[in-house]
């Protein structure tokens, strides 16, 4: 049964209907997994970039327990980091920490309002992450991992389409993040799974969540099975 270590952003856990937990079969981690006849542990959270993996990785000691028993390890972010991002990071996550509460709900509210209307002035600049920084961070999460794990096979999974309101439909950092992660990835022998080709038209016809950005079931299952697959063909059926 491979086990299969996974850094994931909501649309690892999101459905058509909202977040779901870690361990719903119909997730495309846990799709990949049955598909494959084995185990996803899955680290994730709203909006992670590749720097929030990293920041996994080197903080939370559970991840550290999974590093010895993973047999793949799969990079499903770097799609978040191509939103547009009118207010800069830590301006925009320290929103939260306002107070009082009024004062945070209404920043929010005022930012949510403000949020696509900047993001079709400025055309989708600056992105939460830039391209260079997204591939820095998955470099030191495989090197780091394969200081330990130098035969891991590694999965990188590129960023998708979106046509979310919120974002004024805006999604103009899309191609540089994934001609970067390309390359990186055929210079560093790291496996892509290409998310836009497997539902692209899922997002973009409207069968996602009304979001416009997260999936639907049907786009879980394609990813998942094709996930499974992928994982499938680099395993040795002794290695687990």
């Amino acid at each position: 049964m491979p086990t299969v270590l996974m850094f994931g952003d909501s649309l690892s856990f999101h459905g058509p209907d909202g977040p779901h937990p870690a361990d719903d079969p119909r997730i495309w981690p846990n799709v990949a997994a049955a598909a494959m006849g084995g185990h996803t542990e899955l680290f994730a959270g709203f909006g992670w970039t590749a720097r929030d993996a990293y920041w996994s990785l080197t903080g939370d000691p559970r991840v550290w327990a999974q590093l010895p028993k993973a047999d793949v390890l799969v990079l499903a972010v770097g799609g978040m980091d191509t939103l547009p991002s009118p207010l800069p990071t830590y301006l925009r996550q320290g929103i939260r920490y306002l107070r009082p509460d009024g004062l945070r709900r209404g920043v929010r509210k005022g930012y949510s309002a403000a949020q696509p209307i900047l993001a079709r002035l400025t055309r989708g600049r600056p992105v939460a992450l830039p391209p260079a920084l997204t591939v820095r961070y998955l470099d030191l999460i495989v090197v780091a991992i394969r200081a330990l794990r130098p035969d891991i096979p590694v999965i990188a999974l590129l960023p998708g389409f979106h046509r979310a309101p919120s974002y004024g439909f805006v999604h103009t950092g899309r191609e540089a993040a994934v001609r970067a992660m390309r390359q990186w990835a055929e210079d560093a022998g790291v496996s892509v799974l290409d998310s836009a080709e497997l539902v692209g038209a899922h997002v973009l016809d409207g069968h996602g969540n009304p979001d416009g950005m997260h999936w639907g079931w049907s786009g879980h299952a394609d990813v998942g099975k094709a996930l499974g697959a992928l994982v499938a063909s680099l395993v040795e059926p002794d290695s687990h």
